[in-house]
């Protein structure tokens, strides 16, 4: 039987774990750091949008749990995100995925669902 890509990603935890790596990554990202960076002063806020990025992905990747959160438009209007910020978003979310392990093939999957999201997110 196949798996999930929520299970070949971990389930809600291994999840977590590249999300927070992929925040981390964002912050040294000197090319997307200035959106991220000031979350740091911010903890609480931080916390709500990681979790937020877990349930939508831990929903759109075949998990038990249904996403409540804004839709990506929504959540991504007024932030007038360019291409090439949403292409290293990408590589930084790649290098969480090598960082936990993340076969090939699973991280096609995920970088499929990434693509089919830009349009919601680049340039609203």
């Amino acid at each position: 039987m196949n798996k999930t890509l929520f299970e070949r990603l971990g389930g809600r935890n291994g999840i977590s774990k590249i999300v927070d790596d992929t925040v981390e990554n964002h912050m040294n990202n000197p090319a997307v750091n200035a959106r991220f960076m000031p979350f740091k002063e911010k903890p609480e806020q931080l916390a709500i949008i990681k979790s937020h990025t877990v349930d939508f992905f831990s929903a759109g990747s075949g998990g038990p749990n249904d996403y409540k959160g804004k839709d990506m438009v929504t959540a991504h209007t007024g932030m007038n995100i360019s291409h090439a910020e949403y292409m290293h978003v990408m590589d930084d979310i790649v290098m969480a995925l090598d960082k936990n392990n993340i076969d090939e093939d699973s991280k096609k999957d995920v970088l499929s669902i990434l693509w089919s999201l830009k349009g919601m997110m680049i340039g609203k």
